[in-house]
């Protein structure tokens, strides 16, 4: 069960998904005497938390209130105030918790802090609500990663391009509108080299065909240094970040960042390619809480193999190329289909002619 004040609370979090990173999207709901007398959600990095925009709307009626909040309130000082203490000041009674904070700052202190102050706590309301919105931030709080999604269009013979490369579109224009929705939510988006060559894409936000505010890092695996200079991806639209090894040519890397983008030299596995985890770990160093991957089948095959993708997004288009070329995930593939990867807690959805199947990897 969940209460329609925490409901409401998830609601305002998931209106800033993506806007608060490194921090996590938090809201929070102020009732008293069954009325609500205040609400915010956090803002990004530097601006108010949740608990602090919705005493501010609140005021004298904080006092006396239940404050219902997504996530634990925060105890530590950063660049705002501990939340724990502003909900005390304020003079709230009773505190109703969706989700206990992980991030070793907080791990139930907030919580400790407002008990001690004699305020009546509760959590759980909402946990499972909270747990799912929140899935980046608490991956990267617990191992210092991003949480990373998988994101393909394939025909229904698993074909992201036709036996040319040609790959416009594979799915319509339903698919497209809401694979550019999901990506005003995340932190960063990545592609191969092989992509840039294929395909020259923007890597942008481009919800309703219009530029959205606030873009996500653009990030192109590239080990041997051939994305062109006057690539999509290196011109206006957003911060790029070219991840490439030592092979590619000192001169290119130099004319790359000329452009305005960052040549990160990484080290190589052991097929020459760029060591993805190692990029994960700096990406997450960063403060990058969700990345998005779009391929193509090597670059995919390579984040599986590494066990880095939490997540996948497949839009499958009614459509059958046939070849060998160009699959959704290449490399060596699974010998038995008992080794075949296996999706859990799937979702489905109708997108014009197209289905969209998400689904996450792993155990529970």
């Amino acid at each position: 069960m969940i209460s329609d004040h925490m409901r409401r609370a998830l609601a305002l979090a998931e209106g800033v998904l993506g806007a608060t990173s490194p921090n996590p999207s938090v809201g929070c709901v102020l009732v008293r005497d069954g009325a609500v007398v205040g609400e915010g959600a956090t803002q990004p990095p530097g601006g108010a938390h949740a608990e602090v925009m919705a005493l501010r709307q609140a005021g004298a009626a904080a006092k006396g209130a239940t404050a219902y909040v997504t996530l634990e309130p925060c105890s530590n000082q950063g660049r705002t105030g501990p939340c724990a203490d502003a909900l005390i000041a304020a003079g709230v009674v009773s505190v109703r918790v969706a989700l206990e904070d992980p991030d070793v700052k907080v791990a139930g202190s907030g919580l400790a802090r407002l008990r001690a102050a004699g305020i009546d706590v509760e959590a759980g309301d909402g946990e499972a609500e909270s747990r799912r919105l929140l899935e980046a931030y608490l991956k990267h709080r617990l191992t210092g990663l991003p949480f990373v999604t998988v994101k393909f269009a394939a025909t229904l013979d698993g074909k992201i391009a036709a036996s040319s490369g040609d790959s416009r579109w594979v799915a319509g224009a339903e698919a497209r509108a809401w694979a550019h929705e999901h990506r005003t939510r995340i932190d960063a988006i990545m592609c191969g080299v092989n992509n840039v060559l294929l395909d020259d894409p923007q890597l942008t936000a481009r919800p309703g065909g219009v530029a959205a505010e606030r873009q996500p890092l653009r990030i192109v695996a590239d080990s041997r240094g051939r994305t062109p200079l006057d690539a999509k991806v290196l011109g206006p639209g957003g911060k790029t970040l070219i991840a490439t090894t030592a092979a590619a040519p000192a001169a290119w890397r130099a004319r790359v960042e000329a452009t305005g983008a960052e040549a990160l030299v990484l080290p190589a596995g052991a097929s020459g390619r760029v060591d993805l985890r190692e990029l994960m770990r700096l990406l997450g160093e960063r403060g990058v809480l969700s990345l998005l991957c779009e391929g193509g089948g090597v670059l995919h095959a390579g984040l599986f193999a590494a066990g880095l993708v939490d997540k996948v997004h497949a839009i499958i288009a009614p459509k059958i190329v046939g070849g060998t070329a160009y699959p959704a995930v290449a490399g060596e593939g699974a010998a038995r289909m008992a080794d075949a990867i296996t999706l859990r807690d799937i979702a489905t959805q109708r997108l014009g002619d197209d289905v969209v199947i998400v689904g996450y990897v792993g155990g529970q």
